[in-house]
């Protein structure tokens, strides 16, 4: 008999826990949950799943425009906000409930409440203690709203906006990374008047190539979205039902709703890791090794709240080969390299592999890089002014892709596929060997042959 309540307590359910739990109920190991807010964490409720579903309802605004060109005369058409709303949350919900029904399956016990950890076997929810062999940290992230005056009394985060009883004619967004930029499309296509504020004279971060950065501003640009780079916001005042936000460049921009889109920080607060003496990085998340194990033994993290790659599957498969070499026996360790990811922006981005940046630091002099920019068929017919860009880089000595981008209509879906001949070790001969499937945008990955 273990002389603890569990083998593993897992707190947070999220993504990266869920899978944890699953695995290590399936070699024998007891399990537990701590939940305190949503069965399915932020992915589910608060992230990729509601903000999908929302980019589709924008998308449709588009294809009513286009479908003029095709010969449909569709009429007159309007959003239904709310419903909307309604039928994303139902939807929302069922995910939500499955992640609940997958403990109860699998007999994994479900503690609801705020958890601390209190020692290196034990963890309090509300009050009660509990005891396991191995404690898991999978409490993801949450959204952070920088000390401006007035920006926490009268922001919001992307955890409200899913929420919005109205859709705000005016929003201002603060912040240009890819959280800021997909909701920018997303209302933008809806209707609202957007206004983006940035510190920096690019959007992104440098972990997007510059091409790419260049080419999805200039797309959102032309479709009403405003820029407003080198600028900060200076203080966020109430005026009557609206809200006054005051630039560092004198401007003012009235709007419904400014939405602080700022970055996340390690979601931590209520766990008393200092009391347990679990390190933390400089940047305040939990500080791990390669097995994902914390400075105390038997307590290890995944996911957002270790600060490295925030994004859901890359948590999914840190619980799992976590888990697997825990009570599988298994070396199983996550690979970082050809992670390939996406931004739902409006265009959609879709990368893998090094920026042009990345591959001339690392292998300097033997960089070719290919490039293309055009527009669409299906665009042609529609007269929607929208261009997409593919880019490959190269390097000269091995033939080896380095690096796979896309900025355009359904690249997240395209590159998932090339990612697979990424990490297989695809060369540029492959990929001109490859027949291309025509007339297709993503054809152009195994036509390209003009060098940047």
């Amino acid at each position: 008999m273990s002389k603890y309540n569990y083998d593993l307590f897992i707190i947070g359910n999220g993504s990266g826990g869920s899978r944890a739990g699953r695995i290590a109920t399936k070699y024998g190991a007891k399990v537990a949950f701590a939940e305190c807010r949503h069965y399915g964490g932020t992915c589910v409720n608060l992230g990729c799943v509601p903000k999908k579903l929302m980019t589709y309802a924008a998308s449709y605004a588009s294809h009513i425009e286009d479908a003029k060109g095709f010969g449909w005369d569709i009429g007159k058409s309007s959003h239904n906000w709310q419903r909307f709303i309604d039928a994303k949350n139902k939807e929302v919900d069922r995910l939500s409930n499955l992640f609940k029904q997958g403990i109860e399956s699998r007999g994994n016990d479900a503690y609801w409440g705020k958890a601390t950890i209190t020692g290196p076997h034990s963890v309090s929810v509300d009050g009660k203690e509990i005891t396991a062999e191995r404690i898991l940290i999978a409490t993801g992230g949450k959204p952070f709203i920088p000390d401006i005056p007035g920006a926490r009394e009268y922001g919001i985060t992307s955890d409200d906006i899913f929420y919005l009883q109205e859709r705000p004619q005016r929003l201002v967004i603060a912040g240009v990374g890819y959280i800021g930029l997909e909701f920018a499309g997303i209302f933008n296509q809806l209707g609202s008047d957007v206004h983006m504020i940035y510190r920096r004279d690019r959007i992104l971060n440098p972990d997007f190539d510059d091409d790419v950065r260049s080419f999805l501003h200039d797309e959102m640009k032309k479709k009403g979205v405003n820029f407003y780079p080198h600028t900060t916001i200076k203080s966020v005042k109430k005026n009557g039902n609206e809200i006054d936000v005051a630039l560092s460049d004198g401007r003012l921009i009235r709007a419904d709703k400014i939405l602080f889109a700022t970055g996340r920080a390690p979601n931590i607060d209520s766990l008393g890791l200092d009391k347990v003496g679990v390190e933390l990085t400089d940047k305040g998340a939990v500080k791990v090794n390669r097995d994902k194990q914390t400075s105390v033994p038997s307590i290890y993290a995944i996911g957002d709240v270790i600060g490295h790659i925030a994004l859901t599957p890359v948590a999914i498969k840190e619980g799992q080969a976590l888990t697997e070499r825990i009570y599988g026996g298994k070396e199983n360790y996550v690979c970082y390299d050809n992670l390939p990811h996406a931004v739902f922006s409006t265009p959609p981005i879709g990368q893998v592999g090094l920026t042009e940046n990345q591959a001339k630091a690392k292998y300097p002099e033997n960089i070719d890089v290919y490039i293309s920019k055009f527009r669409a068929m299906k665009f042609t017919l529609a007269g929607r002014d929208e261009y997409t860009l593919v880019k490959l880089i190269v390097n000269r000595e091995n033939d080896k892709v380095l690096g796979l981008h896309m900025v355009g209509q359904d690249a997240p879906e395209i590159v998932q596929g090339f990612a697979t001949a990424m990490v297989a070790g695809a060369t540029k001969a492959d990929f001109d060997s490859t027949i291309a499937i025509h007339p297709t945008s993503a054809e152009e990955f195994v036509t390209l042959q003009e060098k940047k």
